[in-house]
């Protein structure tokens, strides 16, 4: 079982060297959303082709909490169907981290799922809000 020194290494590691950061080129849909209440930005670039996100990556400034949670979406993410990423929740997130995230840092965590989530929405033709 990894503690949890382990897994604040892990974030720290995303963090510091993302998976999947910088810009997509040809990339056929995007968006970019702020987390006010800390100043973090997210956008998210995909390629999404068939009902399949082709590729993704992830650009913007957060803290170590959002940051790697970006990082460890795109991965989980990346070559999945529309449909199946759809279906990712906020405890996936907090799983993914591995760590007691306090209320204050949760809408850092879900920044990034929100951002994914809008541009599948874009991607299938239909703008909603998430909540």
């Amino acid at each position: 079982m990894l503690s949890e020194d382990m897994y604040q290494d892990n974030i720290l590691e995303h963090y510091k060297e993302p998976h999947n950061h910088g810009e997509l080129r040809g990339h056929n849909v995007s968006y970019r959303d702020v987390n006010p209440l800390c100043g973090d930005i997210i956008e998210m670039q995909m390629i999404v082709e068939d009902e399949k996100i082709k590729n993704v990556m992830f650009s913007g400034k957060g803290c170590a909490i959002s940051r790697a949670a970006a990082s460890m979406l795109t991965d989980k993410v990346k070559g999945e169907s529309t449909d199946e990423a759809l279906k990712i929740e906020k405890n996936s997130v907090l799983d993914m981290l591995g760590v007691e995230i306090s209320a204050a840092r949760e809408k850092c965590a879900f920044l990034p799922l929100k951002v994914m989530k809008m541009c599948l929405f874009i991607a299938k033709g239909r703008k909603t809000e998430l909540q």
